[in-house]
């Protein structure tokens, strides 16, 4: 029997995501209806897809987050500001902050006008200067999970850089299985100041932005060039986002991201 199904579609500087409400859990979708509602051409078209479920460990919701590929995810940045606007739309925007539950630990947000600042889970699994062999060539690879594994490769021209090529042979690299990573790619602009591009697994193509992207590159900037908090982030969709850190006894704590979470619009498809 057909179901009709309500969406808004949001987008966080340009990471675009279907936003689902579930919190009375009667929404069981299978990973090829969710690819099917993230396809371009044949549905919504976006980059992942959120639902909006009960807590069930503390938080005041819980997020749950696919790829397009119809795959779940631990967390996404873009993503997760984008959720908090979401269930404060729900609240009738009655909600200073909000608390919820991922599958990367528990996510806090807070709402400045249309922007949100998010803290992250906790950093985790730092690795810097690996040489690894990519395609046709060589790559100094820095790599660290913040909710999803990243890994960082500086370069001093990024609009010639090949990133669907480059990001598809470290996201399948040996070095990063069984499950893969993202890539990122980073020049530095000015002192505090990065530009960053993204080839997103799970997506399996270069993105507008990845807000766990965007901390993975501000971190692994103070690492190799002792920038400091905040670091500004410009990503490919033209939007600067802001990452915030504190590092404490060699450990990242209270990691921020600050920047932009935008209703589109609100629709309905019979699935």
């Amino acid at each position: 029997m057909a179901k009709k199904l309500t969406f808004w579609k949001m987008n966080g500087a340009g990471n675009d995501f279907v936003m689902l409400d579930n919190r009375d859990l009667s929404l069981q979708l299978s990973g090829e209806t969710i690819a099917h509602l993230c396809d371009r051409h044949r549905g919504l078209g976006a980059d992942g897809l959120l639902l909006v479920e009960p807590a069930n460990e503390g938080g005041d919701f819980k997020m749950r987050y696919y790829n397009a590929d119809g795959g779940e995810a631990e967390m996404c940045g873009n993503g997760a500001r984008c959720f908090a606007r979401f269930v404060n739309k729900l609240e009738n925007n009655k909600l200073e902050g909000v608390k919820f539950e991922t599958l990367a630990g528990m996510i806090s947000a807070e709402f400045l006008g249309e922007e949100v600042r998010i803290n992250m889970s906790q950093p985790h699994g730092l690795k810097l200067n690996e040489t690894l062999p990519v395609t046709d060539t060589e790559l100094v690879v820095h790599s660290v999970n913040t909710g999803v594994p990243h890994a960082v490769v500086f370069v001093d021209d990024l609009e010639t850089t090949n990133v669907c090529k480059l990001g598809a042979g470290l996201r399948y690299h040996e070095a990063f299985k069984p499950k893969g990573t993202n890539a990122n790619f980073v020049k530095i602009t000015a002192p505090g100041s990065i530009s960053i591009r993204t080839y997103e697994r799970g997506v399996e193509d270069e993105t507008l932005a990845c807000g766990t992207g965007m901390v993975a590159c501000a971190l692994i900037a103070h690492e190799l060039h002792n920038f400091t908090s905040p670091v500004a982030v410009l990503v490919k969709g033209g939007d600067t986002l802001y990452v915030g850190f504190e590092k404490r006894d060699g450990a990242y704590h209270n990691v921020t991201l600050h920047g932009p979470a935008d209703f589109v619009f609100e629709g309905s498809v019979t699935l």
